[in-house]
């Protein structure tokens, strides 16, 4: 088999280990604090100081991974993801937002990692296929956190001490298995990626240029038509990451079943995550070349047509379900 699609799989399955642990811990977060009676923090704040620190530390990202190589990033940023589940065994109020900034930083390293990692082990034809199969791979996550947190919250109208423990303890070493799997991935595998390792290595005497770089791709035209699109995106993030499941966590009308019903939220979060990384990723070379044609464009309604459809609609799915969750939501 093509060792760069090994590699692919590889990643694939390591990020799942991972992401399993911390999109199911970033979906409970708030609501396991909350059983925690006079705790001084908040899930919600946590989340935030994560990606402030992410979106700050994504300008020296570059540098360390050029430093370290993609694979040695990607473990580094693994290890903060651990820590910051390991927070939720015992936390504190500094400890939690310490944790917050570590794993900010983790972040930036993991995903610029990936994203070297991912370019070197595909070309122009194998990127979209590629891109695809790590996406369903990715959020596939989605769903063994959440059925897990279905089952353990079943029942259950506060998260005792016994259930934290049993979950972020399971989720925790589920996080340090993806880490152990990145081990596993394979460098210098082709010409390719020699080549990389050599620019790399040049990346290393001036590392400095790897943040000039990206302050210079931020002000190029596409960059700044993505940067709209990057802002709504960011905001859906948190909506549904961390607003929308402690909104049904909290709503007083689901009674006993409440905290149960957030695991059933990621699960089918998870759902429509894979069929979009399946559509758009995997098929993606397909849906150029289909709307290519003139016909089909005169015909049918252009891809950006469905996104603005989407985006009006899913804004305003959005309010209804605030204004909803507000009406019957614990204050």
């Amino acid at each position: 088999m093509d060792k760069k699609f090994v590699n692919i799989i590889v990643l694939g399955f390591a990020f799942m280990f991972v992401f399993t642990a911390f999109q199911t811990c970033g979906m409970i977060e708030q609501t396991v604090l909350d059983s925690m009676g006079g705790f001084g923090g908040a899930g919600f704040i946590s989340l935030a100081v994560i990606y402030i620190v992410f979106a700050a530390a994504n300008w020296i990202a570059p540098m360390v991974v050029s430093v370290l190589t993609a694979k040695w990033s990607m473990i580094f940023g693994g290890i903060l993801y651990c820590l910051f589940i390991a927070v939720f065994l015992h936390p504190y109020t500094w400890s939690l937002y310490t944790g917050s900034v570590l794993i900010g930083f983790g972040a930036a390293f993991i995903w610029t990692g990936q994203g070297n990692f991912l370019t070197v082990n595909s070309d122009s034809d194998t990127m979209a296929r590629n891109s695809g199969i790590f996406w369903a791979m990715l959020q596939s996550s989605m769903f063994f956190g959440n059925i897990f947190v279905y089952f353990e919250f079943n029942g259950k109208e506060t998260i005792d001490d016994d259930t934290r423990y049993t979950v972020f303890i399971v989720l925790l070493i589920v996080a340090a298995l993806g880490v152990c799997i990145m081990l596993f991935l394979q460098t210098g595998t082709s010409q390719n990626l020699e080549i990389t390792r050599k620019e790399d290595e040049n990346d290393v005497k001036h590392p400095m240029q790897s943040i000039a770089k990206a302050f210079h791709l931020l002000f190029t035209k596409r960059m700044g038509m993505l940067t709209f699109n990057n802002f709504y995106t960011g905001l859906e993030l948190g909506f549904f990451s961390g607003v929308y499941g402690t909104c049904i966590g909290r709503t007083n009308a689901f009674g006993s079943s409440a905290k149960q019903l957030v695991g059933i939220n990621g699960i089918f979060i998870g759902i429509g995550e894979v069929l979009g990384g399946a559509i758009f990723g995997i098929l993606g070379k397909k849906n150029d070349s289909f709307w290519k044609r003139p016909d089909r464009y005169s015909r049918l309604c252009h891809p950006r047509d469905f996104f603005l459809s989407g985006f009006h609609k899913h804004s305003w799915r959005c309010t209804v379900s605030l204004i909803r969750n507000e009406q019957t939501s614990v204050h």
